[in-house]
């Protein structure tokens, strides 16, 4: 339909310039673009898939629409042989129908060019430098292939036209692709050349007049002398008609041009990456030290009591200010380079305010058990470290949920209770197997959404037996949640309902867009009428946003949040184990599980310190906040969405609902160890304030890590990938502590939409 469109806009268009002659006279001159941006096919291949039926019918029809144009174009310049013609696309897709995961199916594109002054096909008997098998699957081996960047058509284009080069422009021009004599070529060469060479200066320039003349350092293989050099024996090459080494001059001119480019947009990179890491250590070591003075039992020394901080030391941060900031100001930084370099200060000063408990530490060194000490940090170490390579390969959560696996053994854990641990080992080995799996081109299987449902309703009623004899319920309750396993049911069911209904070209059926809607509007208020005792609450929520997952499910992802929450159960029984055996040692009591209540008043007197153990439940946290989200996908299965999980919902393309969709589908295995880690500070009976800074240290540690491996080379998903795996860990704590909130609403309110009026009698 839309090439229809162009092509009736175009024949309408040329048509009304022949009566129109002063548009037919600006028509007829020179360096003159007409751009046709042809959308069919990219929506095509979004809504039904690019190797579909009517994806391939829209393929003929944009071929046929180009023949068109191109044939209406001719027609109206007298087929003069004068007009060049540019076929591209801005990116591939994949055989589901997305596009961002950086798969070759994504990134390379077609680009046709014909028409004056471009190069005919160029017929080849030898094999060609190409291993991508593309060649062979086009029957196109016999043809020259030219492969050229995506923004080296911007000179390409410049050149057919004869207008300058775009000044921002980076492309270095195919010659290939031109048909003209060899000076337009060197000619048409230099000035791309000269181009980039002016970028170059002016870039360095401008770091030039913002750097202290005795600290700048240039670029060395294009100073002033050899950029002059360079140009002037260029241009001498060409008067000589030697345009073969004026050509390879001028690629070289502009692949120094290039480089020194990116020498000086990272030429103050070393400078600031020490303030950010002079930050980052300093913020994480006060952490560590309100960590020790507040929430252990750390002694302090009488003699440090009352000790106030120096005010040599305010003095000293005070003038080291004074000297960043007038170091900053001449040389006329912008303001972000204050806040980078000033921050440190501040905070390297509170650090050292709080020597004293660094002192007390020391003294206590003798008392501690320094081994086990030891052992938790390397343990840990090597944990963030796992959980660092985690972010570029998931299979690292697979090694990291076997490790897990066995901690019940060396711990002692597993004599105490069998059945708990075998549970937890179970659990984990489970979970282990997502991040083995695909995260993009998985092929739909409503089945296995169908068997993760089943698994849901097993699992909620092993579970709801269990914690029925120990905690019995109201009527009321055992009614909610067998009408929550029914709808978990129901839910199961419409995923396949749905594809199939779609596959059979039948739309989307209204019964299953009703109950989609009102599961997803449901998910939050549903649990909030259960009980508040903590295994009924938790089953709840476990089958109202298992309900919502199972309709943004396309697969085996499905099978994911029943997995995931059978590991939480067991993990926080296996914690109540952890909790028993520490009680033996140290003859506390220690309540069941069974009588605490999401909504009883937290006694903070009760509240006790940390221990070495708390540093194992704060990692096990990370570890499981982090395979939620790496568990089914990764950065590259957000960018390369597939609009079949949103079926149930809708079919009509609307980025913006798609969107909210998917990030509730992110978000719900999050909420579900969220629930957990909210359970764990109940029954462990650690105030969230100490845990919560112990996450904080583990993702600063993490977020240090990302930032040595942030990238600004390669292609742009390795770029935004690197990136985004450094703002999620920098934002993984505030992410977390909203989350809190939430799941303090979640598990400890009650909504109660029929009271029942109190009736007194004498």
């Amino acid at each position: 339909m839309a090439v229809e469109v162009v092509t009736i806009m175009f024949n309408t268009f040329f048509q009304s310039a022949k009566a129109n002659s002063s548009l037919r006279a600006s028509l007829f001159e020179d360096k003159n673009i007409f751009f046709l941006h042809l959308l069919g096919i990219d929506t095509n291949g979004h809504a039904h898939r690019p190797m579909s039926r009517e994806y391939l019918n829209n393929i003929g029809l944009v071929d046929s629409g180009v023949a068109e144009v191109v044939s209406i174009i001719e027609d109206f310049f007298g087929h003069d042989g004068k007009t060049a013609y540019v076929f591209t696309s801005d990116h591939g897709m994949t055989n589901w129908g997305s596009h961002g995961a950086g798969h070759p199916s994504e990134t390379l594109t077609p680009l046709v060019v014909w028409g004056a002054g471009v190069n005919g096909a160029k017929r080849v008997t030898g094999p060609q430098p190409f291993s991508d098998g593309f060649l062979q699957d086009w029957k196109l081996e016999h043809l020259r292939r030219v492969d050229v960047s995506q923004a080296d058509i911007a000179p390409l284009m410049a050149s057919l036209i004869g207008v300058p080069i775009p000044v921002n422009s980076v492309g270095v021009l195919p010659l290939l692709y031109l048909n003209n004599s060899e000076r337009f070529k060197a000619e048409s060469m230099y000035t791309n050349a000269i181009q980039v060479l002016e970028q170059f200066k002016m870039k360095m320039t401008q770091k030039k007049e913002t750097t202290l003349s005795f600290l700048f350092t240039p670029y060395q293989l294009l100073t002033e002398s050899k950029q002059a050099e360079f140009s002037h024996k260029a241009r001498i090459l060409i008067e000589q008609e030697k345009y073969e080494e004026a050509i390879s001059l001028c690629q070289s001119l502009i692949s120094h041009s290039l480089d020194g480019l990116v020498y000086y947009h990272t030429y103050d990179r070393f400078f600031l990456g020490c303030s950010v890491v002079l930050g980052f250590v300093g913020w994480t070591s006060y952490v560590i030290l309100v960590i020790l003075k507040t929430h252990t039992s750390l002694n302090r020394h009488p003699g440090l009591l009352k000790q106030n901080p120096s005010s040599t030391l305010a003095k000293v941060c005070l003038c080291l200010t004074a000297v960043i900031a007038v170091f900053l100001l001449v040389q006329s930084s912008p303001v972000t380079y204050y806040i980078y370099c000033l921050l440190p200060v501040p905070v390297w000063y509170s650090v050292l305010k709080e020597s004293g408990t660094l002192t007390d530490l020391l003294r206590s060194a003798p008392s501690l058990p320094l081994w086990k000490c030891l052992a938790y940090f390397v343990l840990v170490a090597l944990g963030i470290e796992l959980l660092v390579v985690s972010f570029f390969h998931r299979a690292m959560l697979t090694v990291g949920l076997a490790v897990l696996s066995l901690w019940p053994f060396p711990s002692g854990l597993f004599a105490k209770s069998k059945f708990r641990s075998l549970s937890w080992c179970l659990g984990c080995l489970c979970l282990a197997a997502f991040p083995l799996m695909p995260v993009v081109g998985r092929e739909s299987n409503t089945h296995l959404v169908t068997c993760a449902g089943l698994l849901t309703l097993f699992t909620s009623a092993c579970y709801f037996c269990s914690s029925r004899h120990k905690t019995p319920l109201h009527p009321s309750g055992t009614q909610q949640f067998v009408i929550q396993m029914l709808h978990v049911a129901v839910c199961a069911y419409v995923p396949s309902l749905t594809h199939s209904s779609l596959e059979q070209k039948r739309g989307l059926p209204l019964f299953c867009q009703i109950i989609s809607w009102t599961t997803l509007a449901s998910s939050m208020l549903v649990p909030l009428m259960s009980s508040t005792r903590l295994f009924h609450r938790l089953l709840s929520l476990f089958l109202s946003f298992t309900a919502t997952y199972l309709l943004l499910s396309t697969g085996s992802e499905a099978l994911f949040p029943p997995v995931l929450s059978w590991l939480m159960f067991a993990w926080i029984n296996i914690e109540q184990e952890a909790l028993h055996a520490q009680s033996a040692a140290s003859r506390q009591e220690v309540k069941p599980l069974s009588t605490f209540d999401f909504s009883a008043h937290v006694d903070i007197t009760k509240l006790r310190q940390l221990k070495l153990d708390d540093i194992r439940r704060s990692y096990f946290f990370v570890f499981f906040i982090i395979t939620a989200f790496f568990g089914t996908g990764n950065i590259a299965s957000i960018n390369s969405f597939d609009p079949a999980s949103i079926y149930c919902f809708l079919t009509v393309f609307n980025p913006f609902i798609m969107g909210g969709l998917m990030m509730w589908k992110v978000i719900i295995p999050f909420v579900i160890v969220m629930c957990t880690f909210e359970t764990i500070q109940v029954v462990t009976q650690l105030s969230s304030r100490s845990l919560f800074l112990i996450v904080l240290v583990i993702s600063d540690l993490m977020a240090l890590h990302f930032f040595f491996l942030v990238q600004d080379q390669g292609s742009w998903l390795d770029i935004g990938t690197s990136i985004s795996h450094y703002v999620i860990v920098m934002s993984m704590t505030i992410f977390l502590m909203l989350l809190s909130v939430v799941t303090r609403i979640l598990t400890s309110r009650r909504l109660n939409l029929w009271r029942t009026s109190k009736m007194h009698f004498p």
